[in-house]
């Protein structure tokens, strides 16, 4: 079995190798995002973090979405990625955090608002990142997992086959963010994009 440490490496490695080219690779990908970003509906002066940020893609139409008074992070585990992101000139959108998104930098329910795209495939323990995330957003706050194409294309893409267990599955996605302090409210799984949309339940 892979340590946590493992899946660290791991994931560092794979995004590592590709932070250069990335943007360039995807070069048609921004107005799905921002498409994305406003459907977490955020007022002005929210308070929100891109979680697996990369090289910041999510960070213009977040800022635009608070403001200037508002909050935007990005958290990512790769430098090379952050890097990539400053040279992009997304910096000035957000303040980028090289941090994990299971033990993430910042207070309990201080956030009104989370956004990940292409996260979950990577989580290495999903139920307990997930819940990481809800710990940082307020009771009420949203989370959007997305994915700038659909589970099909993207599977196509990669030149596998979908399988039951992917976790990006309604079956499978519902009840992981059930259990992990979240109520799932909208699931969109199109060839041009992947949305599902959640609300931090309250505590018990």
């Amino acid at each position: 079995m892979r340590s946590m440490s493992d899946d660290h490496t791991h994931v560092q490695e794979f995004f590592s190798a590709r932070a250069a080219d990335w943007d360039s690779r995807f070069p048609d990908d921004g107005p799905a995002y921002a498409a994305a970003v406003a459907e977490l509906r955020l007022r002005e002066g929210a308070r929100v973090l891109d979680a697996g940020c990369g090289t910041g893609r999510a960070l213009p139409p977040l800022r635009d979405a608070v403001g200037p008074s508002g909050v935007v992070l990005g958290a990512d585990l790769t430098p090379a990625m952050l890097e990539a992101a400053v040279r992009a000139g997304r910096g000035v959108d957000g303040q980028l955090l090289l941090a994990d998104v299971s033990a993430l930098p910042v207070r309990s329910e201080s956030l009104d608002a989370v956004f990940a795209a292409g996260l979950i495939a990577h989580l290495p323990s999903p139920a307990e990142n997930l819940r990481e995330l809800a710990r940082v957003v307020r009771p009420g706050g949203t989370l959007a997992l997305f994915h700038p194409i659909g589970r099909a294309a993207l599977a196509a893409r990669q030149g596998r086959q979908i399988t039951p267990e992917d976790l990006r599955a309604e079956p499978n996605l519902r009840p992981l963010l059930a259990g992990s302090g979240w109520r799932m409210t909208s699931y969109v799984d199109e060839d041009d994009r992947f949305l599902a949309l959640a609300v931090r339940e309250r505590a018990a």
